[in-house]
């Protein structure tokens, strides 16, 4: 199997997971039908465009992605396996930031750059709705960004912040702790 179809395989399941507490052939196709979804897809072919060298292609995807889907997810943005966005209206993703594995977004998210230096995010990352996460912060796995929070400074893993600007409410046990 090729390393996007692998990719796409691993964001339904994740997809999947998520919003039906199950991983299974049923709940994999109802992820394929819900709102994001398309948006994760058509990502995951502008990725692959960009790694066989085809910037038209990857154009168009990006294009296809913003104009019909509503999310603008920049050409040179890279997440791992099981990328998942809940909900893709409004998300708003730099061309320039990296991500783990298994990181969920939910809608109205902005992850951007500042002059041009960009977020990280940790493996197991959820990004709350209307979410602001900007410039050179590194947002550490298993971390949680509340709904509306507007992230300036680093993020520690397992931590959750909310607000404006973001500050740590709270700490999750480490997994498998």
């Amino acid at each position: 199997m090729s390393q996007t179809l692998r990719l796409i395989q691993s964001d339904i399941t994740a997809k999947a997971r998520w919003c039906y507490d199950d991983a299974g052939l049923k709940s994999q196709l109802r992820a394929l039908t819900s709102d994001g979804t398309a948006s994760m897809l058509v990502y995951r072919a502008m990725q692959s465009a960009r790694r066989h060298h085809l910037g038209v292609l990857e154009m168009a995807f990006n294009k296809i992605n913003s104009a019909l889907l509503g999310c603008v997810i920049g050409r040179g943005a890279e997440f791992g396996p099981g990328f998942v966005l809940i909900h893709s209206d409004g998300v708003v993703i730099n061309g320039s930031v990296r991500g783990g594995s298994g990181v969920h977004i939910e809608h109205q998210v902005t992850i951007g750059a500042e002059k041009r230096a960009s977020p990280v995010l940790g493996d197991g990352v959820f990004i709350g709705a209307g979410a602001k996460v900007i410039g050179p912060v590194s947002i550490g796995a298993e971390a949680r960004v509340g709904a509306n929070a507007v992230v300036v400074h680093d993020v520690p893993p397992g931590s959750t912040v909310v607000g404006v600007p973001a500050r740590e409410v709270g700490q999750r046990r480490p997994v498998g702790g």
